[in-house]
């Protein structure tokens, strides 16, 4: 599958494998702290200027918006498993035909999310008990971001055929190019204009459709030989249920895991303003730490999704141990710097001078990080086993986790405050871990024989 004037794709079944997934990896953590940029340029420049109601009114819908988006980007994540299969068995004709389903899926999605986010809004505020005091702004900051998710789902399809056929790179410099954009429209929009919490939104929206247009651009000019043709969109229906089944099982595994969060939010958004700006913004923080085990637990997905394609299962067995090491190395370096600087970040990333909001936002943190290696192993496996066409199990430890979530949130936080919200995820991510790891272990010989 190789053309002159083309770009240039990365073929993860042969070479060293630790070597491939970072090189792979790394162009995919820089475009994931990025894409994390949006969010704390947004809360930042808000805090700054608009004070700290204005961050509680972004974080306080934040997992709702979680809950939409991830639909759609695990849903791009699981068709690019399907695209790296092929890719890895050489077949470009089945190739081309997953792009076009993959595209058809997308537009699906895009249009019965952004109906359904649009029209129902208002009661899922309500119900996750938006404080009266900051309803309007976060209002306001939701109805544009859900009526323009289209662009957040182009540039998410669009990144994840790249990075299916081993380019990571471009959907990098194209995040690099729409943070920029993005930190300048932030200041100009709040700072300049006076648009409030609106401003920080429209300023995301802009930047995220110019990366989206610039990636697709790139993708049209240099990746044409895996395009499909019109008679490609005539998808098999073996492959489209195949590409329905493994996008629908890694965006319900994302989903649930959401919805387990809106619920969560709903709880500690009783708290009042405080407690949610606290909340909001440790998570900032917490998501950005998290963006390595994230990307090294996808890009290792790339890889044996590859390598399952092209049968060559020693390499995916020897890889996981190696990668499931350089998991638990960054959580336990990650820890240390929230343990001894956390509450400088925060006061850095928000400008607030409240204690209440630093003295929480420090004691989330802690709880969260400290429990990484965990998380760090979990996503792992749950990512792995999807590559292997084990959607299952992953699944069901999506919908447990959503259980426990629901659980904390009606009995734990409640009966202990906001330390409930803080231990809840850690508790969790070690109740799956063991699941997952239980589970490997259990179909780990039958997962690797030679056929």
């Amino acid at each position: 599958m190789s053309s002159e004037k083309t770009g240039k794709t990365v073929n993860m079944t042969t070479g060293n494998p630790v070597k491939l997934i970072l090189l792979f990896a790394v162009p995919m953590l820089i475009g994931n702290i990025f894409q994390q940029i949006y969010s704390a340029v947004d809360t930042a420049v808000a805090g700054y200027n608009l004070g700290d109601n204005a961050i509680a009114a972004i974080g306080a819908t934040s997992a709702l918006y979680s809950l939409i988006i991830d639909l759609a980007s695990g849903m791009n994540s699981g068709c690019a498993i399907v695209i790296s299969q092929s890719f890895g068995a050489n077949d470009e004709e089945v190739v081309k035909r997953a792009v076009a389903g993959t595209f058809i899926l997308n537009f699906a999605i895009t249009i019965l999310l952004t109906a359904i986010s649009v029209i129902f809004l208002k009661p899922l505020m309500r119900f996750m008990n938006t404080p009266d005091t900051i309803f309007g702004e976060a209002y306001s900051y939701m109805i544009v971001i859900c009526g323009a998710m289209f662009f957040t789902v182009l540039y998410n399809t669009f990144a994840g055929i790249l990075r299916a056929v081993g380019n990571s790179r471009f959907p990098l410099y194209s995040l690099i190019l729409a943070s920029i954009l993005n930190i300048g429209l932030d200041l100009l929009f709040i700072a300049v204009f006076k648009m409030g919490v609106a401003g920080a939104v429209w300023a995301t929206i802009i930047s995220e459709a110019i990366s989206a247009f610039v990636c697709g651009g790139y993708l049209l000019l240099k990746y044409r030989r895996i395009l499909p043709d019109k008679k490609h969109f005539h998808v098999p229906k073996k492959l489209l249920c195949n590409l329905c089944a493994t996008g629908l099982s890694m965006g319900m595994m994302y989903c649930l895991v959401d919805i387990g969060s809106v619920v969560y939010q709903r709880a500690t958004n009783a708290f009042g303003d405080g407690i949610i700006s606290a909340h909001t913004s440790a998570r900032r923080l917490i998501n950005i730490f998290m963006q390595p085990l994230g990307t090294i637990a996808s890009a290792s997905s790339t890889f044996v999704g590859q390598n399952w394609g092209a049968g060559k299962k020693d390499r995916i067995k020897t890889a996981l141990k190696q990668v499931l090491l350089m998991e638990i190395i960054w959580s336990l370096f990650a820890c240390a710097i929230i343990w001894f600087c956390g509450g400088g970040l925060i006061k850095l990333t928000t400008g607030t001078q409240s204690d209440e909001i630093i003295s929480n936002a420090i004691l989330s943190m802690r709880w969260h990080l400290s429990f990484f290696p965990a998380l760090g192993i979990l996503l792992v496996l749950r990512t792995a086993l999807q590559a292997m066409g084990k959607k299952i199990a992953p699944l069901i430890s999506s919908g447990i986790e959503l259980s426990l979530k629901v659980v904390s949130a009606f009995t734990l936080i409640p009966a202990i405050g906001f330390l409930g919200t803080c231990i809840t995820e850690p508790v969790i991510w070690i109740c799956m871990m063991s699941f997952l790891s239980i589970f490997y272990l259990f179909v780990r010989k039958r997962l690797y024989e030679i056929k």
